[in-house]
């Protein structure tokens, strides 16, 4: 399937990518300052967190990166930055509480990426995954530049929430659900998803070996 980018999806995608945008870089922040980064140090780990996985999805679908093509978006990718940076001297923010913008992020680029995907023609599977991938490399680019293990190799239900809720938006499209209602509930089953999936510690089976 295919979705007509119209003027109303297009707004629809700006305002999903925005919030998406903002709260991964806030994530990335959080999780820059933990590891004691300066300023420059938490802006580059915040720009990479909120544009990196939408960088790459627009890069393999052959269309021009988002941010280059409207630089509000690095703005305020920037602009959170600095904000949280100034924030947390000011309030004290729990070492965990990055993983709620984190899921936000997660939620957000997820169903955006479907919606690109699925807006130059990608089939419906492939789309999917692209917003997958929109959502996760973001914060495996953070985690890798603090060097961590990323989340999303080892957490509770990361891209396992991340690609059930973009195959759950694309079939709320297929059963007529109009394309916004669609995003909305598509991706809150994300968020809360991966919130669930964190507080009763739910994963996948590991790989082991026979012993």
């Amino acid at each position: 399937m295919t979705l007509n980018p119209t003027p109303a999806l297009l707004e629809v995608i700006f305002w999903i990518t925005l919030l998406a945008v903002i709260v991964s870089s806030i994530s990335g922040v959080l999780k820059a300052g933990f590891k004691q980064f300066d300023l420059f140090g938490v802006i580059i780990i915040a720009i990479a967190t909120g544009l990196g996985g939408g960088s790459l999805r627009d890069m393999l679908l052959d269309r021009e990166v988002f941010w280059i093509e409207d630089q509000i978006f690095f703005i305020a990718s920037l602009g959170s930055a600095i904000f949280i940076f100034i924030l947390a001297r000011l309030v004290a923010i729990p070492h965990k509480f990055f993983l709620i913008p984190d899921a936000a992020g997660l939620a957000t680029f997820g169903i955006a990426g479907t919606m690109v995907s699925l807006m130059v023609g990608a089939p419906w599977l492939v789309a999917s995954f692209m917003g997958v991938m929109t959502g996760t490399m973001g914060g495996i680019f953070r985690d890798i530049l603090s060097n961590e293990p990323p989340v999303v190799f080892q957490s509770p239900l990361y891209a396992t929430v991340s690609w059930g809720g973009s195959l759950m938006f694309i079939g709320l499209l297929y059963v007529k659900i109009e394309v916004t209602a669609a995003a909305a509930i598509a991706g809150l089953s994300i968020f809360i998803a991966r919130l669930l999936a964190i507080y009763y510690n739910i994963s996948l089976p590991r790989f082991r070996f026979k012993s």
